[in-house]
Parts: C-alpha cells; sequence; structure tokens
C-alpha cells in the first residue's frame, strides 16, 4: 500500500521545481504555463530510523523500506472544468491519486512569472478550488440525473446502492454549490462507500504547501500566515517547503551532507520528511515491519487494521488463509536486543483475527492456503 499524492497548482508556483528536488526525478520546470503536460511519477522511499534500527540487530540480506509516490500534475487556470488548458485530462489525473498536495506561490521575484501577473496565494487557492467543485458538481448532477433508471433497476445491489447514495449526492451538491469542498459534508463509510466510483476531487484529502524563499522557509511570512488561517478554517494542514533550498539539498550526495546544510540553514528537516509526515498523517497511515535474516521491509497500513487486513497487504493468500500473528513491537526489540530476550520478558505475542495492529509492530504471519 503506498501513499500516492498529487502535486496540483496554477502553473509556475514551483510545482516541478519542488517535485524534481525531493523526488531526483527529471521533471520539466520552465518559467512559462504549461510546461508539465503528462503527470510525472517519482517514487522516493520513506525515512524511518526504526527500519536502520531493526537493520542493526536482525542483520538481513536485503532492506526495503516503504515508498511513496508523487505526481506532478500540470498545472491549472480558470476554465480548466470547461477544458481550458487543457484541463479535462489534467482532472482526470488528479482523481487518480489518494491525496492532494496543493503548492501555492508564497515569496516574491520578479524574474519568476506568476500567470496572474501577481502574488496572492488566497486567490490562487481560490482558482484551483472553484475549478475542482466545478468538476465535482458536474460529476455530481449526472449521477443524480441517472439515480432514478439506478433506482429501477433488478439488479437489488445496485439498487440499494443508489437509494443510499441519493441524499449522500444532494448534501454534497449543496456543499459545491456553496462554495465547501465534499469532504466538509460528514458520511459514514457506508455513505461514502456508496458513491465511491465517482472519484470526487474535493473529498481527498488535501494539504497545502507553502513554496517560500529562504527567509520564508526560517519565518512565516504573510502570505504563509494566509495561507495557514484559510486552512484552518478548512480543515486541512499547511507544511512549508523552500523549493530552491530543496534542489540544493538534492544535489548533496550524502544523507550526513544534507543533516549538515539543513543545520546550517536553521532547519530541522527536509521537505520531503515534512510532506511524507503530513502525507501519513493527512491520510491516517502506519506502518508495521516484517523481520527476518533473508529481509526487513517496512508495510505501510491504515489506523485501525487487523492483523489479517495486515497480511493482506503482503499477498491477498496471507489474508485469505490467516491464522495467527506473532507479534512484537520494535521499541521493545530495541530495548531488549534479540527475539529470543522478547520471548522471556513475554513481549513475544501469538495474536488472533480481531488484533489491531500498532505502529512500529514487526509482524509474522502464519497461514493457511
Amino acid at each position: 500500500m503506498a501513499l500516492n499524492v498529487g502535486i496540483v497548482g496554477l502553473p509556475n508556483v514551483g510545482k516541478s521545481t519542488i517535485f524534481q528536488a525531493i523526488t531526483s526525478a527529471p521533471a520539466e520546470a520552465a518559467n512559462y504555463p504549461f510546461c508539465t503536460i503528462e503527470p510525472n511519477i517519482g517514487i522516493v522511499n520513506v525515512p524511518d530510523p526504526r527500519l536502520s534500527k531493526i537493520t542493526e540487530l536482525i542483520k538481513p540480506q536485503k532492506i526495503i523500506p516503504a515508498v511513496m509516490e508523487f505526481k506532478d500534475i500540470a498545472g491549472l487556470v480558470a476554465g480548466a472544468s470547461k477544458g481550458e488548458g487543457l484541463g479535462n485530462k489534467f482532472l482526470g489525473h488528479i482523481r487518480e491519486v489518494s491525496a492532494i498536495a496543493h503548492v501555492v506561490r508564497c515569496f516574491e521575484d520578479s524574474d519568476v512569472v506568476h500567470v496572474a501577473g501577481k502574488v496572492d496565494p488566497l486567490s490562487d487557492i481560490e482558482v484551483i478550488n472553484i475549478e475542482l467543485a466545478f468538476a465535482d458538481l458536474e460529476s455530481v448532477d449526472k449521477r443524480l440525473n441517472n439515480i432514478g433508471k439506478l433506482m429501477k433497476s433488478h439488479d437489488k445491489a445496485m439498487k440499494a446502492k443508489a437509494a443510499i447514495s441519493q441524499p449522500v449526492l444532494e448534501k454534497i451538491k449543496k456543499a459545491l454549490e456553496d462554495g465547501q469542498p465534499a469532504r466538509s459534508v460528514e458520511l459514514d463509510d457506508e455513505e461514502r462507500d456508496s458513491i465511491s466510483d465517482l472519484h470526487l476531487i474535493t473529498l481527498k484529502k488535501t494539504l497545502y504547501v507553502c513554496n517560500v524563499d529562504e527567509e520564508g522557509a526560517l519565518e512565516d511570512n504573510d502570505y504563509v500566515k494566509a495561507v495557514r488561517d484559510f486552512a484552518k478554517k478548512d480543515g486541512s494542514e499547511v507544511i512549508k517547503i523552500c523549493g530552491k533550498m530543496e534542489s540544493e539539498i538534492a544535489q548533496l550526495d550524502t544523507k550526513e551532507e544534507k543533516e549538515e546544510f539543513l543545520k546550517e540553514m536553521g532547519l530541522e528537516e527536509s521537505g520531503l520528511d515534512q510532506l511524507i509526515k503530513a502525507g501519513y498523517s493527512l491520510l491516517g497511515l502506519n506502518t508495521y515491519f516484517t523481520a527476518g535474516e533473508k529481509e526487513v521491509r517496512a508495510w505501510t497500513f491504515i489506523d485501525g487494521m487487523k492483523a489479517p487486513q495486515c497480511a493482506g497487504i503482503i499477498h491477498t493468500d496471507f489474508e485469505k488463509g490467516f491464522i495467527k500473528a506473532e507479534v512484537y513491537h520494535c521499541e521493545d526489540l530495541f530495548n531488549l536486543g534479540t527475539e529470543a530476550k522478547l520471548k522471556e520478558a513475554g513481549k513475544f505475542r501469538i495474536e488472533g483475527k480481531e488484533y489491531i495492529a500498532k505502529d512500529g509492530d514487526v509482524m509474522h504471519f502464519r497461514f493457511n492456503v
């Protein structure tokens, strides 16, 4: 289960620069709109110091970290929902991601052209959000227009799903017409499932990424403060990244050099680390580990998953034939040093189908297919 994040924003806000820096993947970054047409994709390892500590004690042949996928989606413009700037194609790319990182420009630079002719992050956010809302409204209207046919279906499951989805769609339509995203409507799991096939964009969790200059990286400027105030009302998170600085970090060869650079700049962590942490928090994700002589590996799972579901992330057969899980927590391994001592201390447990996995668990699954 990889975390999949789409990087969106107006043209020339620094999306491709940030994407290229954090993923070290080739993304065309230029001082003109629409230099990105097809989404660039970058896959990065999720930094997790616990993986290194487990490896020091288990000493495997192979180490496999969890990964995070970024999609650099072309800049949207006003009218994108009606096809402006190849908008329909770009909106389709956004529907495919798990969460959205909305990059907004929060710095002044006369050498970098802004598509609107001035730096105004709240205006930029409004343009993007309106286009996403229009796109979702069109999808909702189409489904509501067809709901009568679905309610008359001979397929009982389809008919039942349509009955559940109708009031949900009506609530979402009202929210969109009032300028609110679909995620502002409270839905239970059944209601959310009834409209999941629409892949509504404004239902996705959103993180606002303020692209700042070096001064802004150290202290919030007025642009960043305005974005934070907006995001608080929107129920979204905000992080700051200096695209220029991240590009310089990406040129460094070793982890030590990067850490030294951050220290000299007065920063505690890189933009990539911030993005990954925020992404995990946004989607309610955790990490469990499998550890043995052949490999130590990190696996991403959704908070609240039970042991069989976590086993299914490795392979569907593991979930189907789940018998039990051998479990201990990585912190107990760090404190005691070996699995033998974990067993002696009663920290090595056998858990059944109802066990809810915890972040940092090390698990070995027993199954029979």
